[in-house]
């Protein structure tokens, strides 16, 4: 039997070449593109064309007979079952998928952004990085360590390592960098953690994080004209919920500048303001400061979906590039020398069978 044209697999993808594959077949039994009780193509010649595991495949044969999908007929083979399950239309199924993939590119998202976001609410791991990576998180105060590394271990299947900035060159010299699948951080400490990791082979990635809509729509209602300031623990954080507010573009408020909740600095900004946005741990010490006509409004950000999805895309594509000192140190046979092309692309190839054998 020819395979579908339409068949196809990606190793980099997040998901599974197994479910990949499974789905594929199910909707092409479903949608008539493999008639009932034709004869499929072996798993051999399967997993060559498609240049996948042959166990991979052999699983997705028994996921499709588990399912009612195909039936097994001695001597003869694996067929499409004469009645298989009807699910719900293929056409609302696609047109489902194309409104996502649509609006998904309307927000800047990748395919694989989607796929990893899906997955993420759904509470399913990736394969690709199914087993929990190690990442740092690098911060200037234990408040913002606490808070992103809730928000990133309830996302992702990931151990926070974390690392104050002031303290990130000690902590790299006596730890081995390697063991980090990826560094994460503020914008506004981007610089300075890139500089320390320079050399090591550790991917650092920008932490966004932004406004609740509460708090923006909260904003959008009041008089045009009113003055608007933003407190927090740290100057970082306060710039960085600043620059949030500033991106939603109210035409009216003012944003009038931004500063840690405490300081003679902070004083003199308070005098200038009509609205207070700032964090619930800094709250009380701007009510003690602020005048009784100064209104506040408490927001304790939201770590952007964004950056949730854009980690997990780094940390996928390095499972999928065979990191040169493995977190799992594993004895290998000694190899014959080669050109370091061919072995990078003989790993690359035998990181990915691995994903698809799962």
């Amino acid at each position: 039997m020819p395979i579908p044209t339409t068949l196809h697999v990606d190793p980099r993808s997040p998901i599974p070449i197994r479910r990949q594959l499974t789905e594929q077949l199910k909707h092409a039994i479903e949608s008539g593109a493999v008639p009932r009780d034709q004869a499929l193509p072996s798993i051999r010649e399967l997993a060559s064309l498609l240049g996948i595991n042959a166990n991979t495949v052999a699983r997705v044969i028994e996921d499709l007979k588990h399912g009612g999908y195909v039936e097994a007929r001695r001597g003869r083979g694996v067929f499409v079952a004469a009645a298989p399950p009807i699910r719900p239309s293929p056409g609302l199924r696609e047109g489902f998928l194309k409104d996502m993939v649509i609006r998904g590119a309307a927000l800047g998202m990748t395919a694989d952004d989607l796929a990893v976001g899906v997955l993420s609410l759904a509470d399913v791991r990736p394969a690709a990085i199914d087993a929990a990576s190690e990442v740092l998180l690098v911060e200037c105060s234990a408040a913002e360590l606490d808070f992103f590394a809730g928000q990133l271990e309830g996302h992702l299947p990931i151990r926070v390592d974390k690392a104050l900035v002031s303290e990130l060159k000690a902590i790299t010299r006596r730890r081995m960098p390697r063991r980090w699948w990826a560094a994460v951080t503020s914008f506004c400490h981007l610089p300075e953690v890139e500089r320390v990791l320079s050399g090591t082979g550790v991917p650092v990635v920008a932490l966004l994080t932004e406004a609740r809509l509460q708090t923006l729509h909260h904003l959008a209602q009041l008089p045009a004209g009113t003055r608007v300031g933003v407190a927090s623990d740290a100057v970082g954080t306060a710039h960085t919920l600043e620059h949030s507010i500033a991106n939603a573009a109210l035409p009216n408020i003012v944003l009038v500048g931004a500063g840690p909740a405490e300081g003679p600095g902070f004083d003199r900004l308070l005098r200038r303001l009509d609205v207070v946005v700032c964090s619930s741990s800094a709250a009380e010490r701007v009510r003690q400061i602020a005048g009784p006509s100064t209104q506040i409004i408490i927001d304790d950000r939201a770590l952007d979906p964004r950056a949730i999805e854009m980690l997990a895309t780094v940390l996928v594509r390095q499972n999928g590039s065979a990191p040169a000192v493995p977190l799992v140190r594993r004895k290998q046979r000694s190899r014959p020398p080669s050109n370091g092309r061919t072995t990078r692309r003989s790993s690359s190839r035998s990181t990915a069978r691995r994903i698809a054998a799962r």
